[in-house]
């Protein structure tokens, strides 16, 4: 690229603020709310461990565990490393793996996608593996059933990764809460998805056939194979420009919008049927995207009374009294001690809200 070229993309990436280029959410694998590490993972998609990095699966009889590790390269604490514990190189057509991160449409109208003037986008990321490797970075379309892939390498050492996708005239961004839009590094794929005929970097709608399509590798080829990766960012513009670290405070509160898994210690509740039902008032610490699914974090849930001892409750679930984006009222339901109208506090164990992509 020219020096014109590259200063002119700068400026284009400058109409963003200079603090707040990177689209993508935890890209520096700071925030894992959920846990540091799960084992097993494979029968099924889902957020496991770090904040907004799903993991999508089908069909395979492949098993990783997903963890978060100090081992990152210069600069980053942390990174996201995945090891194939159980690994199936008999691959059925429908079988497929990547690691997604999901964008609201709101979040992304910067993009201009759909437009005379839509963006180049430009991803970047630092990865390694246990040995060289070919995976797939895509971008997604939801609103428009369109994608664009390009194919990267791993090596054995940190290296980063730049790649820059032509910007797309056709398909406008819903500019909504929905996910619009996403970011996938694919890393398995059966005849479903492998098939067809890779086109890197062309918008077009998509063929599952084409997805992962090419000599590429399957993370599952071998229990000793690993991928690590941090550092992540998508930016307007055709240039990786360096990665824009945000606190963990700020993190931490983006994430928030999406998942909050410790909420309610210390927060006042009333007993409301005698014995088995406590009603507990829980604001959350950020506004969320929705108004979210609750869980608890245990099914016994210990309740602090003033003046008196602290009791348990036993088998416990959580219902929906009411709910918005900021916080609700909850019935606590099980065995207990507890009169109808006593003052009580939520002394351990906490409810989890779930308002993900």
């Amino acid at each position: 690229m020219s020096k014109a070229a590259e200063l002119a993309s700068l400026a284009s990436a400058s109409e963003t603020a200079l603090g707040n280029r990177n689209i993508v959410i935890n890209g520096a694998m700071q925030v894992a709310q959920r846990s540091t590490s799960v084992t097993g993972i494979g029968a099924s998609s889902g957020y496991f461990t770090l904040d907004r990095w799903l993991i999508s699966t089908g069909a395979s009889a492949g098993r990783l565990t997903m963890t978060q590790t100090s081992d990152g390269p210069s600069g980053f604490a942390n990174c996201l490393k995945l090891d194939c514990t159980t690994a199936d190189t008999s691959i059925h057509a429908d079988e497929f793996l990547f690691l997604r991160h999901k964008l609201e449409g709101q979040n992304v109208q910067q993009l201009k996608k759909g437009t005379s003037d839509a963006e180049q986008i430009t991803v970047s990321f630092y990865v390694k593996g246990n040995a060289s490797a070919t995976y797939v970075c895509e971008l997604k379309d939801n609103d428009n059933n369109r994608n664009n892939t390009q194919a990267f390498s791993v090596t054995t050492s940190w290296n980063r990764v730049s790649l820059t996708f032509a910007a797309d005239t056709t398909g406008v961004l819903d500019d909504d809460n929905a996910a619009s839009f996403e970011m996938n590094i694919w890393i398995h794929g059966g005849s479903g998805y492998t098939g067809g005929t890779f086109a890197s970097n062309t918008w077009a709608s998509i063929t599952n056939a084409n997805r992962y399509a090419g000599s590429r590798t399957s993370f599952y080829d071998s229990t000793s194979r690993t991928l690590s990766i941090t550092g992540v960012q998508m930016e307007v513009g055709s240039v990786a420009t360096p990665f824009d670290h945000r606190s963990y405070g700020q993190e931490l509160a983006l994430c928030s919008r999406y998942y909050q898994g410790t909420i309610g210690s210390g927060y006042f509740g009333v007993g409301r049927t005698a014995n088995s039902s406590i009603m507990i008032q829980a604001p959350f610490t950020y506004e969320m995207r929705t108004a979210p699914t609750v869980s608890l974090s245990s099914t016994t849930v210990t309740f602090a009374e003033p003046n008196l001892a602290n009791f348990n409750c036993t088998s416990a679930t959580i219902a929906n009294a009411h709910t918005t984006a900021r916080g609700g009222a909850y019935y606590i339901n099980g065995t207990m001690t507890v009169g109808v109208g006593d003052n009580v506090f939520l002394s351990t164990n906490y409810i989890k809200a779930d308002a993900e992509l």
